[in-house]
């Protein structure tokens, strides 16, 4: 009898997981509780290690189609917009053995989707209660509904469930200081060269816009503000408008350009590393096991890898269920947790958590030559399991 999965989330790391566990011949279903695709966030930096995840699912040149052209980086004065750095990108493709690329995240999760088939997909199912009986696992869901498998992968976020069910406990989430406003834009040259990563830096703030296909930039803007405050969507250039007052004329360009319906603001949280991922026959995966800040770009990149492993893992360990869960969590929890904790200190330093760190970190851009850059960017990604 083949192995079944029921993986509870759709997002980046839940749908990968469902295609690589099919690809290691499991039977699989994917419950995702919404109905509809509204991933959060409007785009995702797919670094190298990453894409190789996703050459390894076969899904290489589709990716490819969907990313950007992202051969420069550059870091520019918030108030001037004068270069304080600019270098060329290609080390890391060098160094790591493929190319990195920005995705539009909806189009992204639309082609995994279609990857796993619909007939794999449950749509509109937000799972309750779990139900381990040494055997098999039961999924229960909020219509009464139930999914009964060899093993339950919590792939369900930030906000999991399965993660409370597999530490006993519900764990708090950590703010990390700062809100994040996100969208897509046509490339404009004047914020912008279209094959280049650009970030406008100062007071603890950020500006950066970051090509997609078709023509388009993934923008954000951070800003340093405490959680909790009233917001309306319908004011977001005006909010923006007045954290960057004072900025260089491409930030105001980029917030008048910004459509306020279709831009994002999430306030942004991490969690400690977990003492574990498992539980019996149920494991996390992605945000629900190691959720981060976006500061690295490792969060999607991080999820894919999990579901690289956990399928590794189940098709090459014959023991149990079980075993091979925990050999999963073995190699993934140490390097997850650590792209966690780089995370959050690139995040400290680039929000003025102390602002003579952050003056200083300006202060070094303003001298470098890419190499730092590099080197920090090609760190994290190395040590992931395709080499």
């Amino acid at each position: 009898m083949r192995v079944k999965a029921v993986v509870i989330g759709a997002g980046m790391g839940g749908l990968s997981a469902g295609i690589a566990l099919r690809r290691a011949g499991l039977e699989v279903e994917v419950y995702e509780q919404v109905v509809e695709n509204r991933p959060v966030g409007a785009a995702i930096s797919v670094w190298s290690n990453g894409v190789k995840c996703l050459n390894h699912l076969g899904l290489g040149h589709r990716v490819a189609e969907l990313g950007g052209q992202m051969d420069h980086m550059a870091y520019r004065d918030g108030f001037t917009g004068e270069d304080m750095c600019r270098f060329s990108l290609a080390p890391v493709t060098e160094q790591t053995g493929q190319r990195p690329y920005p995705v539009a995240r909806a189009e992204l999760q639309a082609m995994l989707m279609e990857e796993l088939g619909a007939e794999h997909l449950r749509m509109g199912r937000r799972m309750v209660g779990i139900d381990d009986d040494g055997l098999r696992v039961t999924a229960t869901f909020e219509d009464g509904s139930t999914a009964t498998g060899d093993l339950l992968v919590g792939a369900d976020g930030a906000r999991s469930r399965t993660r409370e069910y597999v530490l006993g406990r519900p764990v708090e989430r950590r703010y990390a200081g700062y809100v994040n406003f996100n969208g897509l834009v046509e490339v404009d040259e004047a914020v912008g060269p279209p094959d280049q990563w650009t970030t406008y830096v100062g007071d603890g703030k950020r500006v950066s816009v970051m090509p997609v296909a078709g023509g388009r930039f993934y923008f954000f803007f951070d800003v340093p503000l405490p959680a909790g405050l009233p917001y309306e969507r319908s004011r977001a250039r005006e909010v923006l408008s007045e954290h960057f007052a004072g900025w260089a004329p491409p930030v105001h360009r980029l917030i008048r350009a910004l459509d306020p319906q279709r831009t994002n603001r999430v306030e942004i949280h991490d969690l400690d590393p977990l003492p574990t991922w498992t539980r019996g026959r149920v494991a996390l995966l992605g945000d629900a096991g190691h959720s981060t800040t976006p500061d690295i770009g490792q969060g999607g990149c991080s999820a894919m890898e999990d579901a690289v492993v956990l399928a590794m893992a189940l098709q090459t360990n014959t023991i149990s269920v079980e075993d091979s869960l925990r050999r999963y969590q073995e190699r993934r929890a140490g390097r997850a947790g650590e792209l966690v904790l780089r995370a959050r200190r690139r995040s400290d330093v680039t929000h003025a958590v102390d602002p003579d760190v952050t003056a200083a970190w300006y202060d070094e851009l303003r001298r470098e030559d890419g190499s730092n850059v590099i080197r920090g960017i090609v760190a994290n990604i190395v040590g992931n399991p395709l080499g």
